[in-house]
């Protein structure tokens, strides 16, 4: 199966049947009419989601003005939270299923169907009684959660992090409502932990070796001096010209609420601990096989059962290998397997920076030299150009042991505060020189980045809704292009370094299902991932845990960059010489992010447009 068959997409259900731009169904009594009611309609649900998830405000740049409360606020993490997020998707589903699709205009109806296609999702996870659903949040949509806590989900991981980087302090009123996110995270911590409790009471615990890793970064963080915590020097640093003793004020609040309610969370995965097992994948919790549908359907916007997922991976796996053998070779590189010769080649110790801090700022270097060098290809490959405005950071050292090996955080609307490339360089031996190139162009330009500016052009609601597919096939498509582009022009190591970074998320397929469905064991997955691709244990070993606490995001990547050249190829053939890749890229990345589905009404009409 080298494509995604059709059949297997949303299209043929709910939403998405509704939203391919074509007539709507019958409606509910007293539908709402036309493009102006419903935009109405939408701009409403935008401000509803920004109050529950009022992080997204702060990191748009949207948190001033008539939404400046929202400054002092963050998502309500306790179950009740939960259960209000889940009352009102519920309550705007049926308003949306409410609008005449008839009436709309193409535009509008797209604009309608990706809300209502990110609805539905989000209503079939809140169905499960446990785990963190965030299909609605900006900030965190590409992962939802089985665990309310784990090695990269919670607060403890998230919150200092975004306070630092996206909770902007030029005034005092801006360093206030700081101190009052410090003491929303105190109750997010015991919201989080009051969850836990109740999933474990209906056996839903995280497996061993991923509590261990929580509790070793939390024990290791919550040791250190409350004034030295990030929390705590982030706003001692940015409020110096400011009066009222900020730092000590954030310190007490650390002190007295924080400190307490982090000690609450350790002693809760401690006990949790003590009933843990080393099952790694979601089948063993209660409704786990269901729960894997819907991981899987959320992350891929499509139908796909985990056999079909798995035996993609095989396909593309050895299609990949086939390519890399032959750089491989040419190379001098002849004997082995491939993954032998990739963990060959990841060893030599030329390609590889010096595990110190001077080692880890010569690569931060060497990405900002290839942000600037694609920058200077992007005309050829858009004709609408962004800013691409962004900085590339270190991944905290505080959370890198759970960390992704890269990941990107989108940048305020007005620009003023930009995006941010993560970079985890706990171990640089996980950077051989040659695989950096290909993750900058897939976390920042053209990637997430990039992808992420062009959707501030479009209706609000359409900014805080992002799908993993879409994006996460834009990005692996991002990496294609840079190497169409010539971005690896005399650096044959970099072009395999981009072909393994391929063959890695066809690897993904393989093994997320492997895990999830097929019950293989932690170890079981790493063994293969790196025997097979040629990466490193320790990168593996992070990449497996990922995907047991994140079950089926690591699966939007290929499924969508799949599709992105599926319905490339199909553009090329219906346009001939009028097909124009500058114009095509356009289309993918202005549409903004979509469900699969809806991607192709998209080319479609940018077909039709074209051939007019």
């Amino acid at each position: 199966m080298s494509q995604l068959d059709r059949r297997q997409f949303l299209g043929a259900t709910g939403a998405l049947a509704a939203a391919q731009i074509l007539p709507g169904s019958a409606s509910a009594a007293r539908p709402v009419k036309g493009d102006a009611a419903a935009e109405q309609m939408l701009a409403r649900m935008a401000e509803e989601l920004l109050a529950e998830y009022p992080e997204n405000a702060g990191a748009l740049g949207l948190d001033k003005g008539k939404r400046a409360a929202l400054k002092s606020r963050l998502t309500d993490r306790s179950a009740k939270g939960a259960r209000r997020h889940a009352d009102a998707a519920a309550k705007r589903l049926a308003q949306l299923k409410a609008i005449d699709l008839q009436s709309l205009s193409p535009a509008a109806r797209l604009d309608v169907g990706v809300v209502q296609t990110a609805h539905e999702l989000a209503a079939e996870g809140f169905a499960f009684p446990f785990g963190d659903v965030v299909t609605l949040s900006q900030q965190w949509s590409y992962r939802n959660a089985p665990y309310v806590v784990a090695q990269n989900t919670g607060a403890f991981i998230e919150v200092p992090d975004f306070l630092d980087s996206s909770h902007a302090i030029a005034s005092a009123s801006d360093a206030d409502a700081y101190l009052a996110r410090l003491e929303a995270y105190a109750d997010a911590l015991d919201g989080e932990t009051d969850r836990l409790k109740h999933d474990a009471g209906i056996g839903v615990i995280a497996p061993s070796f991923l509590l261990d890793k929580t509790l070793k970064q939390m024990t290791g963080a919550r040791a250190q001096p409350i004034a030295d915590w990030t929390v705590v020097q982030s706003l001692a640093k940015r409020s110096g010209a400011l009066r009222g003793d900020y730092a000590a004020r954030a310190s007490r609040i650390a002190g007295d609420r924080i400190a307490p309610a982090l000690d609450r969370q350790i002693a809760e995965l401690t006990r949790q601990r003590t009933r843990a097992t080393a099952d790694a994948g979601v089948w063993k919790l209660p409704e786990g096989e269901a729960y894997y549908a819907w991981a899987l359907r959320a992350a891929t916007t499509s139908r796909m059962t985990p056999d079909e997922v798995h035996q993609l991976g095989m396909e593309q796996v050895k299609m990949l290998a086939s390519q890399m053998d032959g750089l491989l070779r040419a190379h001098g590189m002849t004997q082995g397997s491939v993954g032998e010769r990739m963990t060959a080649l990841g060893e030599d110790p030329r390609n590889l920076y010096p595990n110190t801090d001077a080692g880890r700022a010569q690569i931060l270097d060497y990405v900002n030299g290839r942000v600037a060098d694609i920058r200077t290809r992007l005309p050829l490959a858009f004709a609408t150009l962004v800013p691409g405005n962004l900085i590339v950071k270190r991944v905290p050292p505080e959370i890198e042991a759970g960390a992704p090996g890269g990941y990107a955080a989108s940048g305020s609307i007005d620009g003023s505060v930009p995006g941010n490339y993560y970079i985890n360089l706990r171990d640089t031996s996980i950077w051989p020189k040659y695989a950096l190139p290909t993750l900058t162009y897939h976390e920042g330009i053209p990637g997430h980045i990039w992808q992420g500016e062009y959707s501030y052009k479009l209706p609000l609601i359409r900014s805080l809704l992002a799908f993993n597919a879409y994006s996460e096939g834009w990005a692996l498509y991002a990496e294609q292009l840079a190497d169409e582009l010539g971005a690896y022009g005399g650096d044959p190591l970099g072009r395999l370094g981009y072909l393994q970074s391929m063959s890695f998320r066809a690897c993904r397929l393989v093994v997320d299902t492997g895990i999830h469905a097929k019950r293989w064991t932690r170890q079981q997955a790493i063994t293969w991932f790196a025997q097979t691709n040629g990466s490193t244990i320790e990168e593996v070993q992070g990449e497996v845990d990922r995907y047991c606490a994140w079950p089926g995001q690591a699966c939007g990547y290929k499924a969508g960059h799949i599709e992105i050249n599926r319905l490339r190829d199909k553009t090329i053939k219906a346009l001939g010489s009028r097909y124009d890749l500058r114009l095509f890229d356009d289309a993918v990345v202005k549409g903004g992010a979509v469900p699969l589905t809806l991607l192709e009404q998209v080319i479609d009409a940018h077909i039709v447009a074209r051939q007019q």
